[in-house]
């Protein structure tokens, strides 16, 4: 029913770095953070207002050499279906269809020009909850408000994604030098953008995190740690954004009103 929604984020820290990549986002985004019962390793779970809206983890001992970051999974209706139209399509299975007991099954994959994302095929509800609720909520402040695709080859990539979620183009931005910002959407609603390589060295999916008030928040990133890598800029809606980094590394973005409102 939301096939192709953004509706997980999960965070791979540091070895031994856990506790203090929850101690920082709880102070830059008030996440409460328990203990996700998972056997076989350690894996939290992070919430804010009672909704769950992000996993944390430490980097696998196979992941060596891959550094802190976000993953950002989708929302599918059939996992299988889904993983076989991203091998045709040119993309790349890094982790075979697998079930989290009570939740549902899951799939770590890329897109043809290397950008890595998970899948996600929930469990059955009843009933099933509303579209506006879960991680990503561009109403709520903590909850993933934007998502935004650097790549190699920004145009391949909206075909991809079209073909793969049904995602449509909404607003083209020019951005001079940097190329074309385009917009896309999930059943009318705007909810990211694709822009080639700007800052990163490699294609990447980046999450955006909802704020009140991004000029607080770019303060609770400096304090707890974090760096500010680019912001705050405005941008339409309106809105500001601030590009970061936590202390171990993980990139991450805020948006948000520039300063707190009531």
């Amino acid at each position: 029913m939301y096939h192709g929604k953004p509706n997980w984020f999960e965070l791979s820290t540091a070895r031994g770095a856990l506790a203090d990549a929850e101690g920082f986002y709880g102070k830059v985004l008030g996440w409460a953070v328990v203990d996700g019962g998972m056997e076989g390793f350690t894996y939290h779970l992070a919430s804010h207002d009672g909704e769950m809206i992000a996993g944390l983890m430490e980097l696998l001992p196979q992941m060596e050499g891959i550094p802190p970051n976000w993953l950002i999974y989708f929302d599918v209706d059939d996992l299988d279906a889904a993983v076989a139209k991203i091998q045709t399509l040119g993309g790349k299975v890094h982790r075979d269809p697998a079930e989290i007991p009570g939740t549902g099954r899951f799939a770590i994959v890329a897109d043809p020009q290397g950008a890595v994302l998970g899948l996600l095929e929930p469990a059955p509800m009843d009933p099933q909850p509303p579209v506006e609720s879960g991680a990503f909520n561009q109403r709520k402040e903590s909850h993933g408000n934007w998502i935004e695709l650097m790549s190699t080859d920004p145009a391949a990539g909206f075909d991809f994604y079209s073909e793969l979620f049904g995602w449509t183009k909404s607003d083209a931005v020019d951005m001079g030098e940097m190329g074309t910002y385009q917009v896309f959407a999930w059943q009318g609603t705007q909810i990211g953008g694709m822009m080639g390589l700007g800052m990163s060295p490699v294609s990447c999916w980046l999450p955006y995190f909802g704020v009140n008030g991004v000029t607080e928040a770019i303060e609770r990133i400096k304090a707890a740690g974090g760096e500010i890598l680019h912001g705050p800029v405005e941008v339409p809606g309106p809105a500001y954004i601030a590009f970061a980094r936590d202390p171990q590394g993980a990139h991450f973005s805020v948006v948000g009103p520039k300063e707190h409102t009531e």
